[in-house]
């Protein structure tokens, strides 16, 4: 197509595209309705917590989603289908998807203090949907391939919202303009002033998560604050000038500390080794009873659906996940997918478990792969564990493969088996005390700066008698 079809194309989008910021009252371009928004939100909702999870707490959740509909009732999209979730992951974040989808995560929430820190999280996640922000920058990823020639913004396929929904956890990971997050930060003050709730605390929670970050704390599956957000010390200054411009009192508006705290008391902290925990490439899973040894050197991860480790080289990916039905169902299911070609398909057995192996090859878009899957039945269900690599690379990886194929079992060992996870506890300080002289008293498992850090208070700062205070027990040691 000539170059001035595509400059037309362009132009006439963004023409066409042009909507007004329900916050700002700005023009802003949106290529995408507010059905389209609302269906691409819930499909990555749904599929942020198939990946994810949610913290299996319906108190919790209760209470979270009743502050987040509060707030956003009080917005200016009150009739979007806003849901609040607590997603089961330590990283320290909360992040919005379009259409009124909030997520903060359990590794947040075990480090805010009070209801009023709460409020204006969720408020700033709020204003990112009432600003439009991700359609925004969706609509300008749209232009841009565009203009490049890529794909047309009028084509059948984005008019059904087949590609943008496609998008799913992709929109977890947007980074917004720094006026973006100015924007977000000024509603969601807005909004937890209106709710009356004390937004001297916000300044606070950026201070949080900036230690946190410094500390590298909860690492999680998702990324940490400071990976998704701008640096905090802009942030924090802006807070101070709308306090120091803010024309109102702030006495009687809401904090509830003691509220906030029952909240996360006993809330798991860090990673949940029940789920599965790391030991030096060892995987080993508690509550399902396996274990399993992936090459030395390699990176590994653990997620709600699936355990990954990719080769140093990056060249090479072996992953364990649920299979369905038998062996033999799982691999003719994967066999017979299309483009898929198998080799040397046969029974076989596992450390005394049943299991049908092959090798693969298929094409994809980044050329022909190669592998090997073995499907193995133990404790009423099928494991499938698949390694891969570029086609012309499994000669050098085939028996890595193998041998970590071969390495599934049983678990065994009592203390991996009864191993449990570190989690918040609350104690009411007897008397004023430094944060050293508490973690004296009441010994954490966790090292006492980051004591510190839980408790929003510097190496040297000191609770007051009758506090609430949090400590951390348990957890792989």
């Amino acid at each position: 197509m000539p170059r001035r079809y595509h400059v037309l194309m362009v132009s006439a989008a963004l023409a066409a595209g042009c909507a007004t910021n329900p916050v700002t009252g700005k023009s802003q371009l949106s290529l995408v309705s507010e059905s389209q928004e609302i269906q691409m939100g819930r499909e990555a909702a749904q599929q942020t917590l198939a990946e994810i999870g949610e913290v299996k707490n319906p108190g919790l959740q209760a209470y979270v989603s009743r502050i987040g509909k509060e707030l956003a009732s009080r917005s200016e999209r009150p009739q979007l289908p806003w849901e609040f979730h607590v997603v089961d992951d330590a990283s320290v974040n909360a992040f919005a998807l379009p259409g009124g989808f909030i997520f903060v995560t359990r590794g947040l929430m075990t480090y805010m203090n009070n209801e009023a820190e709460l409020a204006t999280v969720l408020g700033h996640e709020i204003g990112h949907v009432t600003n439009r922000h991700s359609v925004s920058q969706i609509s300008k990823a749209q232009v841009a391939q565009l203009g490049l020639g890529i794909g047309s913004i009028l084509s059948p396929t984005v008019a059904r919202f087949g590609q943008l929904a496609g998008a799913g956890l992709q929109l977890l990971f947007l980074k917004y303009s720094r006026d973006a997050e100015n924007e977000a930060d000024l509603a969601g003050f807005r909004y937890a002033l209106k709710d009356n709730y004390d937004v001297r605390e916000m300044s606070d929670v950026f201070k949080t998560l900036d230690r946190v970050e410094a500390a590298a704390g909860a690492q999680g599956k998702l990324p940490n604050w400071l990976s998704t957000h701008p640096a905090p010390a802009d942030r924090i200054q802006n807070t101070q000038a709308r306090l120091d411009t803010l024309h109102q009192s702030l006495a009687g508006t809401k904090v509830n500390r003691d509220v906030y705290l029952q909240q996360v008391n006993g809330l798991v902290f860090g990673d949940d080794p029940r789920q599965g925990y790391f030991r030096n490439g060892l995987f080993l899973h508690p509550d399902l009873r396996f274990q399993i040894q992936f090459p030395s050197g390699w990176q590994t991860q653990n997620t709600a659906q699936a355990v990954m480790a990719g080769s140093p080289n990056q060249d090479a990916i072996m992953q364990l996940t649920l299979g369905q039905g038998t062996p033999s169902a799982a691999a003719q299911q994967f066999f017979s997918q299309q483009g898929v070609q198998s080799q040397n398909v046969s029974n076989t057995t596992i450390n005394g478990m049943p299991a049908v192996a092959g090798y693969f090859q298929a094409q994809t878009d980044q050329g022909a792969v190669a592998g090997l899957v073995t499907f193995v039945s133990y404790g009423n269900a099928t494991y499938q564990i698949m390694g891969y690599t570029p086609a012309a690379g499994l000669s050098r990886y085939d028996a890595v493969f193998r041998q970590t194929m071969a390495s599934f079992g049983p678990l065994n060992d009592p203390a991996a088996l009864n191993v449990q996870a570190a989690k918040v506890e609350l104690v009411r300080v007897p008397r004023a005390m430094t944060i050293a002289e508490f973690n004296s008293q009441y010994p954490s498992s966790i090292p006492v700066e980051q004591v510190a850090i839980i408790n929003e208070l510097t190496a040297d700062g000191r609770l007051q008698a009758g506090q609430m205070a949090k400590r951390v027990t348990g957890g792989v040691r």
